[in-house]
C-alpha cells in the first residue's frame, strides 16, 4: 500500500475501505466528457484495476469538456491516453484497454473481464440500451450516465433509478426502449439532470456534425465542462462509496 499517495482516502474510508478499492476491478466504457472524469477520480481514490473501453481518438472539439483532451493528445487513441493517465497517478495500478465499439456482438467479450463495477458513459442509444440490458441480466453493479449536453444548472443533477428521471431526452429514449425489451428500469442506476432547458438556437446544430471512426454520425450539442465533470464525479463518488462499503 502506498501510505502517502492514498493516505487521505484511508483516513476517511478506513484502511479496510482503501484495501477494497485497491482490489477492485472497474470497467469504464466511454472515455470522453463524463468517463474521463470518472477515471480521474477513481484513479486518485486508489482503484487498483481498470478495464478501459473506447474506440475513438481525441479531436480538437473535445477540448472544451474532456479532461484527457489536450493539445498533446489530439489524434491519439482515448484508451492509450487514459491508461497513461492512470499510471501517472498510480503506477501500481493494473490497466487493461479494449479498443472496441460496444454493441450486442462485443458485450460478451467485455464481461469476460469479470468487472466488479461498470460505468456506462457512452452516448449512442442502441449500444447503450444493449449494454444496460446485458448488465441488468448479468447482475453486474453499474451506473449509467444520461445526457449532460445542453444543461447549465449543477443543482439539478440527480443520482437514482432510471424510472425517476425526467427532463432528459436521452433518458426518455432509453426508458422507452428498455421497457419494450422487458427490462426493469427500477434496477438501472443512473445520473441525469432534470433541468428544463431553455436555450438559444445556437446551442443545437442542424447539420450532421462529425463522423466517428466507426462511421457513425454525430449531431452537435452545446455543453459545458462543469456539468459533464459533475456527472462524472457524481458517478465516481458513488462507485467509491459502494466498493469501499463505506457507512457513515
Amino acid at each position: 500500500m502506498d501510505n502517502q499517495r492514498f493516505a487521505r482516502t484511508a483516513m476517511l474510508l478506513g484502511a479496510s475501505g482503501l484495501k477494497k478499492l485497491m482490489r477492485a476491478k472497474v470497467m469504464i466504457i466511454g472515455l470522453g466528457a463524463v468517463g474521463g472524469y470518472v477515471l480521474e477520480a477513481l484513479s486518485r481514490a486508489g482503484i487498483g484495476h481498470f478495464v478501459l473501453v473506447d474506440f475513438d481518438v481525441f479531436e480538437e472539439s473535445n477540448v472544451n469538456r474532456q479532461i484527457l483532451a489536450v493539445s498533446s493528445t489530439l489524434g491519439q487513441k482515448k484508451t492509450a491516453v487514459a491508461k497513461q493517465r492512470v499510471l501517472e497517478i498510480n503506477p501500481k495500478a493494473e490497466v487493461e484497454i479494449k479498443d472496441v465499439f460496444v454493441n450486442a456482438d462485443t458485450i460478451s467479450s467485455l464481461f469476460a473481464y469479470q468487472p466488479d463495477f461498470v460505468i456506462d458513459a457512452i452516448d449512442a442509444l442502441n449500444p447503450k440500451c444493449d449494454l444496460i440490458q446485458a448488465l441488468v441480466n448479468a447482475k453486474i453493479p453499474f451506473i449509467s450516465s444520461m445526457g449532460a449536453a445542453l444543461k447549465t444548472d449543477p443543482s439539478k443533477i440527480k443520482l437514482g433509478p432510471l424510472c425517476n428521471s425526467k427532463n432528459c431526452a436521452l433518458a426518455k429514449f432509453v426508458r422507452k426502449r428498455l421497457r419494450k425489451r422487458g427490462v426493469d428500469i427500477s434496477k438501472v442506476c443512473c445520473v441525469w439532470s432534470d433541468e428544463q432547458i431553455n436555450l438559444p438556437d445556437t446551442a443545437l446544430s442542424d447539420d450532421v456534425g462529425t463522423t466517428t471512426s466507426s462511421g457513425r454520425t454525430r449531431h452537435t450539442l452545446g455543453s459545458l465542462p462543469t456539468i459533464t465533470a459533475i456527472f462524472g464525479l457524481t458517478i465516481a463518488n458513488q462507485v467509491i462509496l459502494s466498493l469501499s462499503e463505506f457507512k457513515k
